[in-house]
């Protein structure tokens, strides 16, 4: 047999078409292959950014006599998780089931051959290190334990698929106090430097976007502290990258210095919108900074040959994790020569370094003038000029619809925030260009649209697409993004859970329904779709939208106490439904484009906003908090005079 990836287009699955292993493809036919031929499967998962991936690729999967063995004893499947969202999220619940460990990437799982899975591991290397065993006598043992226990694991599938129906065990509970579950959360975290103690260290933005929004809800300083010490920490350390912009994916120190090198667009979509939003409320120009310069980096970087967003660089560049980021000592005295002393004064650097004897730009607390703050300016710009002849690492280009619509959305809120009428119209041309893409079929990548759509691809483009409507008005886009919802309702609600899950209902090709309420790279699509529920409802005052509305709540808080550590984005958007505020505007849309702008400055995401087109000369606002509204408002001093007394 020979390697069939040269048939796939997703660059992950093209880095290891030369491979000597017999990989497959997941699909029927390579599936039926397994139960035809009653091989177990030996399933790899991973994506083109990874950095194990790519070490345990060159260092089992390139060698003879490991892809020998592969090639006898399993039916091997490579899979690209960010084509199949759904896989990923099975298989790695199935690891932490199965073994008890925490998953990650590559994730090496071993299925029966039909599909179920009996045991794996994430990172195997080719000789036993550091309690991980050898891949080949994993291999080679695993094939054994199948041939002799053969019918018996295939038997055992049942209780793995009874275990998946147990994970989102629900409560009775219907509905709860949600503040509780955020201060409960907030006890665990690092008051020195963000996040969560120890390391590595992650960001979990979409947790700090719901304490954000309790912060703006209270006023409460409990709630702004962590969020500020994780924003500053983040920004001056050497996970940012303080040159050109943007964040790694996490930290592998407590402190946020060494980064692992590779960027993601959705971390980085999360930082903007979590920076724009506590710039929005607290003006601070440092964040202002950290914010444009990012903005600035993903719109020149992470654009593709389509005008539309990839999603990844990679760690590595010449084989070398980290190259193209680091410096040595002596490379930056000679590069900056006189400017070497101001240069040390901004950044921490020395002879040692921070990394295998290199540099990672960290900044200093020293405070700089504003001479010597432009004079940095020019030195990072020729900085940057000399890391550009470097090897750039590989940037992985695939157009994702979910992350697209995601950072598009972002960014017109972030224009907003800035006002910045120039980035907002260069985001309103790619989300034409999107528009185009998705004007027939909503695909999960545009190259291969032989790849089921997600939850996440249909939930993020109708939020882009009411984000549009709530901002200009574009009935059209309103009308588009409510047939939208209506077939996610068809497509994935699923009767039993009561939940949407991951795939399309009718073309799932797992042993499990995958239904997941996890924040995981992105908030869950159930939450992001439940508060579109409840602006369609205010919009549109539809009660099909408040039957969907009062379906989800109850799911969600039956499961909620189990699970609240991971579910943010859901009690966030309860809160939301529960504390809901709009603004409805009466009139032309000239007579009221002032205090609109203004409103939005201070309530997009926080409140849906409405417009009722009428004959009124000079326009007028009507502001609701629940079922309490104000009769019609018509400047800003009567409509800021009745929000202090609602909220």
């Amino acid at each position: 047999m020979a390697n069939l990836l040269k048939k796939e287009k997703s660059p992950y699955l093209k880095q290891h078409e030369n491979n000597p292993v017999d990989w497959y493809a997941w699909n029927k036919e390579t599936l039926l292959k397994a139960k035809t031929e009653k091989k177990p499967i030996f399933l790899s998962v991973g994506y083109a950014s990874c950095h194990w991936c790519h070490v345990m690729a060159h260092e089992s999967f390139e060698d003879q006599y490991t892809a020998k063995l592969m090639n006898e004893k399993f039916i091997n499947i490579k899979v690209d998780r960010e084509e199949r969202p759904d896989l990923d999220y099975v298989f790695q619940r199935s690891l932490s089931i199965l073994t008890g460990t925490q998953g990650g990437w590559p994730l090496s799982m071993f299925l029966d051959e039909n599909g179920v899975p009996f045991t794996g591991g994430t990172y195997f290397p080719p000789k036993e290190m550091q309690g991980r065993p050898d891949f080949k006598k994993v291999l080679n043992n695993v094939s054994s334990v199948y041939k002799e226990n053969r019918e018996k694991i295939i038997s055992q599938a049942p209780q793995m698929q009874d275990i998946f129906s147990k994970i989102n065990q629900r409560s009775a509970v219907l509905s709860q106090p949600l503040e509780p579950f955020v201060e409960k959360i907030i006890t665990y975290l690092d008051e020195e430097y963000g996040s969560f103690k120890g390391a590595p260290k992650f960001p979990q933005f979409y947790m700090f976007d719901a304490i954000f929004y309790f912060y703006l809800k209270s006023n409460n300083q409990k709630y702004l502290t962590p969020v500020e010490t994780l924003l500053t920490n983040i920004s001056s350390k050497g996970v940012y990258d303080q040159l050109e912009g943007g964040i790694a994916r996490y930290a592998v120190d407590e402190k946020w210095i060494i980064p692992h090198f590779e960027k993601m667009l959705y971390d980085n979509i999360q930082y903007i919108n979590l920076l724009t939003k506590f710039y929005q409320k607290t003006k601070k120009e440092y964040f202002k900074n950290k914010l444009i310069q990012t903005i600035n980096f993903i719109n020149k970087e992470f654009k593709n040959q389509e005008k539309l967003y990839g999603s990844a660089y990679d760690a590595d560049s010449e084989g070398i994790e980290g190259k193209y980021y680091v410096w040595s000592y002596e490379e930056l005295k000679q590069l900056l020569k006189d400017d070497f002393t101001l240069f040390e004064k901004k950044y921490e650097i020395s002879n040692t370094g921070n990394f295998e004897g290199k540099n990672i730009l960290v900044e200093t607390k020293n405070k700089l003038s504003e001479e010597e703050q432009n004079k940095i300016k020019k030195i990072e710009e020729a900085l940057i000029q000399e890391r550009n002849k470097r090897v750039k690492p590989f940037f992985d280009d695939k157009s994702q619809t979910d992350l697209n619509a995601f950072i598009l959305d972002t960014l017109i809120s972030a224009s907003i925030v800035l006002e910045d009428d120039n980035l907002k119209n260069k985001a309103l041309e790619t989300i034409k260009i999107l528009n185009e893409k998705l004007s027939n079929k909503i695909y999960h990548c545009y190259d291969s649209s032989e790849i089921d759509v997600f939850l996440e691809d249909y939930v993020y483009y109708a939020m882009l697409l009411i984000t549009l409507y709530e901002v200009d008005g574009d009935e059209k886009a309103l009308e588009k993004s409510t047939t939208i919802m209506k077939e996610i309702w068809d497509l994935f609600y699923n009767k039993d859970t009561q939940l949407l899950q991951k795939n399309i209902i009718q073309k799932n090709d797992l042993f499990v329904s995958p239904v997941d309420l996890n924040d995981s790279n992105i908030p869950n699509g159930n939450s992001i779709y439940l508060n579109l529920c409840n602006k369609l409802y205010t919009i549109t005052n539809d009660k099909f939208w408040m039957e969907k509305v009062n379906i989800l709540k109850k799911s969600f808080h039956q499961v909620l106490n189990s699970f609240y550590s991971q579910m943010f984005s859901f009690i966030k958007t309860l809160d939301l439904c529960d504390d809901s505020v709009s603004f409805t505007f009466f009139g032309k849309r000239d007579s009221f484009e002032v205090i609109k702008k203004d409103l939005q400055k201070n309530f997009l995401g926080r409140a849906t906003f409405v417009y009722k087109n009428s004959e009124e000369i000079n326009g007028s606002v009507v502001v609701c908090k629940n079922q309490t509204c104000s009769e019609k408002l018509k400047n800003l001093e009567e409509i800021n005079g009745f929000i202090k007394s609602i909220f």
